[in-house]
């Protein structure tokens, strides 16, 4: 867990390329990255910590896509603060915790 945090604080702080060059490139999949990289860490967040109540889990998840959206304004790398990112996070993050209570309702 803390590895995948240290990773993803790193992939969103690290200095913003636009490329162009692959098929799969479309105006709007940054949203979809995100989305889906926040779905990966609301899944393993509440894997790891499945007490955890929801507000709880919510405020840690939310405080960080925050925080890292303002780094990424306050920063000067080249990235920059969207709210769709933010947007996209909070979907991300609460179709990990859905998901991950789903899985577990029908598995266990």
């Amino acid at each position: 867990m803390p590895i995948y945090w240290a990773f993803l604080t790193y992939m969103l702080l690290k200095p913003g390329e636009e490329n162009h060059e692959y098929w799969f490139m479309f105006s709007g999949i940054d949203k979809i990255l995100h989305l889906s990289i926040f779905a990966a860490l609301g899944f393993s967040f509440i894997a790891a910590f499945p007490k955890i109540i929801f507000s709880y889990f919510f405020q840690i998840i939310l405080i960080y896509a925050f925080l890292t959206e303002i780094l990424q304004e306050e920063m000067g790398l080249g990235r920059s603060m969207e709210t769709l990112d933010i947007v996209a996070d909070t979907i991300g993050c609460l179709l990990g915790y859905y998901i991950y209570k789903l899985l577990i309702k029908r598995f266990f």
